[in-house]
């Protein structure tokens, strides 16, 4: 199986910029803010480019090579910085995902859990979905004997807003494969996924 055929298959939307920041225009002027400032005059573009840029994955082949070893034990990317935005108020969540497998007859160029995760992350979410996309995706590309996706993050949609509940943060978690159905493993992934960054 070769890169090319590995490469990422999901589509995104062509970015219309000069519509973005109309529309961010008329939002922020109907919310009341005069856009015709000296202070605030270039912040509808400053605004469009900001979320141009949350919504922009980088382009990535998912690279593999053959497991010529017979490496059979867990590799876990711990602490991979983690952006995105909720989808039902589009405001920031930030964190961070750990992200691990199992290796079958392939392994995978470490820089490439941290490219999945943003990859996923470029779009509104929500964490169960995002955890779940990152977890399959993988599974489905890589076929390892196993996969496991945990994320924590601060969703600014609580603690900025409606509850404020300042500090708090919210943990999901995805096991596939032996991952979840090997006790022993499970734990593994679990206790190296938690540890303290």
């Amino acid at each position: 199986m070769s890169d090319e055929d590995l490469d990422t298959d999901l589509e995104f939307e062509e970015i219309d910029l000069a519509g973005a920041e109309k529309a961010a225009n008329q939002f922020l002027t109907a919310l009341g803010m005069r856009t015709d400032t000296e202070a605030l005059s270039d912040t509808p573009g400053r605004m469009t480019r900001a979320y141009a840029e949350l919504f922009s994955p980088r382009p990535f082949h998912l690279t593999t090579f053959p497991n010529d070893e017979g490496y059979d034990q867990l590799v876990l990317a711990r602490s991979i910085t983690l952006r995105s935005v909720c989808e039902h108020h589009v405001l920031p969540l930030v964190g961070y995902a750990h992200v691990g497998y199992l290796p079958g007859a392939r392994i995978l160029g470490i820089s490439k859990l941290a490219r999945v995760v943003e990859h996923f992350a470029c779009r509104p979410q929500v964490q169960e979905r995002l955890t779940m996309q990152i977890a399959q995706w993988l599974q489905e590309q890589l076929q390892p004997k196993g996969v496991g996706v945990v994320i924590e993050a601060e969703h600014t949609c609580m603690t900025l807003r409606g509850v404020q509940s300042a500090g708090s943060s919210t943990v999901t978690s995805a096991l596939l494969g032996e991952i979840r159905d090997n006790g022993r493993t499970r734990s593994e992934f679990l206790s190296f996924a938690s540890i303290s960054r």
